[in-house]
Parts: structure tokens; sequence; C-alpha cells
């Protein structure tokens, strides 16, 4: 027999911890169960802490052995650490945010959260500066997600890239009194160096999708499970969920849109409706005669005509608007739903209509973007929209409307008379719920919803 050598047995040995960690875990937070053992562990000795790409656990054998002797609980933390970054869609989420702060963002987001949940598998001690940090971002009302967070230290550290150069006599930053790598030393837990970025190859890239997909199915399944346990929720498990929907934004947004789409055939091989089985059986025993034949046609959900106003009062960003358009086209262009019938059309408006663009065909949309201007810029009133394509309608230019999609801030004078087709306010900030009429359908929406990814 082969002598196992030292390495070997400390990968051996700390493969056997790494699932006494997840064991652990499951104890305490049994809806986890989809996750904690998603990741295939992989040892690189390079790493002080554990550190993931989605699709593996990279650790140290020697330090996992190491600190489980010492410091056991510390693993059980620095295990769920890393494991909710991938919950929380944190690896996939960067865009082009400033990446050091960006990371101590989401190590704040994980661990505020492990702290909150305040299980005994993972339960330590608050610091004096957690206990402040914690305070501050609670105090601001905001909502907890690494989004947030990034922006809150933004406005709290101005010059967080080069923290020794901030203007310590601002009076609006003079109460936030800590440094960045204070911060950084505080909540650093994992290593993000496989992170995905924007610069990798093709097939890091494709890697990265495959595994962004994977979560996302994984946070799904850990919300049902959650659910499904039918037990009241404690305020740590409430705010587990909340970041999941944070991390999940751009999929709730294109279920969204599904309502807008209209049941079509169309003739294509529709592999869901026949058994595959039968018909290689047939093709295997009797040549060229399969039992079952496909059918021949599916029935897919499209868009055909469509509106989407956009707000471009002085509270709306000219970014924002342009990438809430791009997400929404290619939601749109997902899945056949834009057909050689469809027909959208995008009106800019503030107090009046500014500019009416219709778009038939996927050149006509990228031509859009290449030369793309917001229009307006005054108050708000939702009022000439409505009027205006009540009368394309009544012109007959509008046939077969399926909806209306209105991208605002919520401030604004809304029409007293319900529409004859779908309405949906899609609203950036917080609105008042009484202003909005009964009859409209609303979602409220993030902006880091339609800011790009890693």
């Amino acid at each position: 027999m082969h002598p196992q050598t030292q390495s070997e047995w400390e990968e051996e040995m700390s493969e056997k911890i790494l699932t006494f960690l997840q064991n652990e875990i499951y104890l305490d937070l049994r809806y986890l169960k989809p996750a904690l053992s998603a990741l295939a562990p992989k040892a690189d000795g390079s790493l002080q802490t554990f550190g993931t790409d989605g699709m593996y656990l990279h650790y140290s054998a020697e330090q996992v052995i190491r600190v489980f002797k010492s410091n056991g609980r510390f693993l059980n933390r620095a295990y769920l650490h890393t494991i909710l970054h991938c919950v929380f869609s944190h690896l996939w989420l960067a865009g082009e945010r400033e990446m050091r702060l960006w990371n101590l963002s989401c190590d704040i987001v994980a661990e505020y959260t492990i702290d909150k949940l305040d299980k005994p598998c993972t339960r330590r001690i608050l610091s004096w500066i957690r206990q402040e940090i914690y305070q501050k971002m609670e105090e601001e009302r905001q909502g907890i997600s690494a989004a947030v967070v990034y922006r809150q230290l933004s406005a709290w550290l101005p010059d967080a890239e080069k923290p020794e150069e901030k203007n310590s006599g601002d009076e609006k930053h003079r109460e936030f009194r800590f440094h960045i790598t204070e911060l950084e030393k505080e909540f650093y837990t994992d290593d993000h160096r496989y992170w995905p970025k924007r610069e990798d190859d093709a097939v890091k890239q494709q890697i990265a999708r495959q595994s962004k997909e994977k979560w996302k199915r994984i946070a799904r399944q850990t919300k049902m499970e959650q659910e499904l346990r039918g037990e009241e929720t404690e305020d740590g498990e409430e705010l587990f969920a909340a970041q999941i929907k944070a991390g999940r934004g751009r999929r709730s947004y294109q279920d969204f849109l599904r309502r807008f789409s209209v049941p079509r055939e169309e003739l294509h091989c529709d592999p869901d409706e026949f058994d595959v089985n039968y018909y290689s059986y047939g093709l295997r025993f009797y040549g060229n005669m399969p039992l079952v034949e496909p059918v021949e046609s599916r029935e897919v959900y499209q868009i055909q005509e469509f509106v989407v106003a956009v707000d471009t009062s002085y509270s709306t960003s000219g970014e924002l608007v342009e990438n809430f358009l791009k997400e929404t086209f290619d939601i749109l262009m997902q899945r056949n739903r834009f057909s050689r019938r469809s027909k959208v059309r995008i009106i800019q408006c503030d107090n009046q209509v500014r500019m009416d663009e219709e778009i038939t065909t996927e050149e006509q949309l990228s031509q859009l973007f290449e030369n793309f201007e917001v229009s307006g810029g005054g108050g708000t009133d939702f009022r000439p929209v409505f009027a205006y394509v009540n009368n394309l309608i009544d012109q007959g230019q509008i046939k077969n409307l399926g909806g209306l999609l209105y991208f605002t801030d919520g401030k604004g004078i809304y029409p007293k008379k319900r529409p004859e087709y779908k309405t949906a306010f899609l609203f950036l900030k917080e609105y008042e719920e009484e202003s909005v009429p009964p009859w409209a359908m609303r979602v409220k929406l993030e902006p880091e919803e339609f800011e790009s990814e890693y």
C-alpha cells in the first residue's frame, strides 16, 4: 500500500472537518441545507482562510486543522460567511463599483446577518466597532444589503480608496470616526480573490454565469425551505430572507414582466410534450419508426404591443433610465418573447410627452442605445402619457396593447380614470401608497437592480 504523506493526511482530515462544520451549522439553520453542501472543496495552500468562486470552496488544509484545534467556532462563522456571499449573490453584483469598498460592504452584510441570526454554533461577543456600525446602519433606515451599505460607506468615507486624504474637518463626515482599514480589519473573514472579474477571459465568464444561475436556484430553494418550516421567524431570519430578495431583484423583475406576455403557438418541436424514452425505444427496435411523434408546435409567451413610459423629471437619473431600458429589453429578448409582430413604444415624459420611439426589430433597439439621450427635466405629471396612449389607440396606431409600464420615482400627478389596459408603476424610491390609484400594479425596485454586474 502507498504510505500516506503528511499533505494527503492533512487534506483528508480537513475535508472531514469541513463536513463537521456543515453539520454544526445545519443543526442550527436547517433551511440552509441546499447551500451548505453546494461548494466542492478544493485545497489551496496559499490561503489563510476560505475563498470561493461560486463553484468551489478554496481552503488551506493546514489552516483549517490548526484553527479547528484552537477556535472551531471561528471556522463555523467563516464557512457560513462564505456561503452567505453566494446566497446573497455578492460575487456577481460588483459592477463598476470600487472593489475595496464593495468587498468591505459585502463582508459587513454577511457578518451583520450572522450576528443577527445569533445561533449557538456561530455566536460571538459583539465588539464596540460592530455595535457602532450596526447602529449607524439601522439608523439610516434604508434596508440592509451590500449595495445599500456600499452607498452608506461611500457617504461616510468619501475618500475610501485613499482614506488618509479624507478631510477630517468636513462637518458632514466628522461624526463617522472609523478609518476604512479599521473596518476591514474588523470584518475581514474570507478571501475574495476568486470572485468573478470583468476582465476575466471567456471561459471564466461562462463559469461565472453558470455558478450565478446555480446559486439563484439554491437561494430560491433555501427561501422555500425557510417558509415551509411554518414557524414564527426571528429578526435574524427575516433579515436573511430580505437579503435573498435583494440578491434576486433581476429574477423578480423578469417574472413580473411575464404578466404582460401573451401565449401564442409557434411551429417548433416541443421536447416537453413527449416521452423521449418511448421515442428512442421505437427507433431502436423498429428502425425508423418512433412510437411517439414529437408535437410540432409549442406554446410560448410573447410581447405583442407594449408601452414603456419613463419619467425624465429632474429627480430621475439619466444613467438609471438607460440601464432600466436595457434591462427591460434584455428580458423581453429572452425566450423568444420578442417576435416579428412585436411593437414596443418608448415614451419619455416629465410634465408632457418629450419623445416617442417605436421599436419593432432588434436592430432598431441597438441603434436606439447607440445615441441614447434623456429628454425632459421638468416636473412629473403621469396624465399626459395616458392621454397620449389613449389617443394612439383611438387613431388605430395601437391595436392590441398588452400593457403600459411606467418607470418613475413616484412623485407626480396620477390619472383618476382607470385605463382599459394593464398598467404598472415601477418605483425607484419609497412611495406614498395612498397616492397610487388602486387599479395600478406597483413594484418597488432598487437602483442596483439596473446596475451592470461583475
